[in-house]
């Protein structure tokens, strides 16, 4: 792929995930409104608390796979297929183990109504295990459009149903069937977008005698299937470790909580956590949808590959820090108008979480260094480290209440960037300056400018006047700051949206003026 092509290919992936991912996201905001409305956080606590068990069978269905294919720049239609057949066995047999599991859960959590709440939500796993290689293909050849297409469908068909059935009064069921719902759809809009098919495994039939009877055997043809996946799984099932590591260290709460503070409690942090994880997610799943492709293209030169990092850093940064502060900062008033006072104290946590939230996309970014450069080894011990010290630190503060457990959380992953860039550092040379170079303006501005918002419009009694002014306010002060300063990534946005202009440095103009700016 040429230099040219590669950075259309990624500027039209971050606009189009940007914009996608954010009106994918708007949508969920407006069915999750409703469903404030009409569900407690006793309804929410009890699904949430088995997500942890759902999300590690998906991880171990996917087996890291969309990511090991992605990294190979010319996957063969035997790698694609010897994925799916390992995708759908493994699918299969982790549901018929779930299903047996659900009495087992629901013991471990005292409540019985969850043996066919985790039935029907284990479901979700089983049909994603039919669209992973479809999903694959969309991701490895950049696809960003078809996968955002894929993503709203699912979203507005599954919403209308959530919400539907939280109307009509069916409470936990409502949240369960709109999770599955969404799967199904997704994986349905992948096989419509992608043009891969599968193939049935060619049987060589090897005649053997027992007992004087003849039978015949597929002999070796399933080996000779799935041996491509095999030769991945060794890159791929790292992955795999590293993301069911990812969702301990996400389910923690909801785990630690149901079991020995209740269900409310887990309903109020989770609620709480799935809108900062909303807002957040808007520029993660941009970032993750390009991040990995692209820095592939581009690692055998290493110079290259770090500026182009650090060019998507700062549009992260850019990015994350308004829009996460800025929710912060407006988080309880927009809860309490949603939700009424019921859910208050999910304001309150959601406040708190969105610093969290303005830390994932750097996480991602780093994490996707790590994959893009052949070492998913290194992805997985920091991953495994970081739950260990997670874990660790919740189980000896979950006496003391859910505030101390959120405040060591966030603490303890803003500390961890710096184990991921003293390893961005020795892979790519990414210095510990360039990094804070990159980072703290941003941050510094965003401090400045949403602290001095909360404070001018703080005496302002009206909940929905006040929200609205902060929002504006913080949005233009922040606009206006970044424009003044001749902040690079400002201008390169604002250029790439006029024609043939590019984020990543594809205006003459711009390349003329700022040598820098290669990518």
């Amino acid at each position: 792929m040429n230099d040219n092509s590669l950075k259309e290919r990624t500027a039209k992936g971050l606009i189009w995930g940007g914009l996608s991912n954010g009106l994918m996201q708007f949508i969920a905001a407006l069915f999750g409104m409703v469903l404030l409305r009409y569900l407690t956080p006793d309804d929410q606590g009890k699904v949430a608390v088995l997500y942890i068990f759902s999300a590690i069978a998906s991880a171990v269905q996917e087996s890291g796979f969309i990511a090991a294919l992605c990294n190979r720049k010319e996957p063969t239609h035997e790698e694609y297929n010897a994925v799916f057949w390992f995708n759908l066995l493994v699918s299969a047999s982790l549901y018929i183990i779930l299903w047996f599991c659900a009495p087992l859960i629901a013991d471990f959590y005292h409540d019985q109504d969850l043996i066919p709440l985790a039935r029907v939500l284990f479901l979700g796993f089983l049909f994603s295990g039919l669209g992973t290689v479809q999903r694959a293909y969309l991701f490895g050849h950049l696809m960003v459009r078809q996968n955002s297409i894929c993503s709203l469908t699912a979203m507005l068909i599954s919403g209308i149903v959530g919400v539907i059935m939280a109307v009509k009064g069916f409470a936990y069921w409502a949240i369960v069937t709109q999770a599955v719902t969404f799967v199904f759809v997704t994986q349905v809009m992948a096989w419509f977008f992608s043009p891969w098919r599968p193939s049935l495994p060619k049987i060589h039939n090897s005649q053997f005698i027992i007992h004087n009877k003849k039978i015949f055997t597929l002999h070796s043809s399933l080996f000779t299937l799935l041996a491509p996946a095999w030769k991945m799984f060794g890159f791929s099932s790292k992955l795999m470790l590293t993301n069911i590591v990812n969702i301990c260290n996400l389910h923690a709460f909801s785990v630690l909580l149901g079991k020995y503070i209740g269900e409310h409690t887990a309903g109020i942090y989770s609620t709480a956590r799935r809108w900062d994880d909303m807002a957040s997610n808007t520029i993660n799943s941009m970032v993750s949808g390009v991040a990995q492709p692209t820095l592939t293209q581009v690692r055998e030169d290493v110079g290259r590959y770090r500026q182009v990092f650090r060019k998507m850093m700062r549009f992260v940064c850019f990015v994350t820090f308004p829009a996460m502060f800025g929710l912060a900062i407006i988080a309880k008033d927009f809860i309490v108008l949603v939700g009424k006072e019921k859910w208050a104290e999910s304001g309150t946590m959601l406040a708190i979480l969105c610093i969290h939230g303005a830390i994932v996309p750097i996480t991602t970014l780093y994490s996707n260094l790590t994959i893009s450069r052949g070492k998913s080894d290194i992805n997985m011990i920091c991953t495994i480290a970081q739950c260990i010290a997670v874990w660790a630190g919740l189980l000896l503060l979950y006496p003391k209440g859910l505030m101390p457990m959120v405040i060591y959380f966030i603490s303890l992953n803003i500390a961890w960037l710096g184990v991921w860039q003293w390893w961005a550092k020795r892979l790519v040379g990414l210095r510990w300056r360039e990094a804070l170079k990159d980072i703290l303006p941003f941050l510094v501005f965003t401090l400045i400018v949403h602290g001095f918002t909360w404070w001018a419009t703080n005496d302002i009694p009206i909940m929905w006047l006040r929200m609205v002014c902060r929002i504006i306010m913080a949005g233009v002060l922040y606009a206006g700051i970044m424009w003044v300063s001749g902040a690079k990534i400002m201008r390169e946005t604002v250029e790439y949206l006029a024609p043939s202009k590019s984020p990543f440095g594809g205006g003459k103009k711009f390349h003329k003026n700022n040598p820098d700016s290669q990518e």
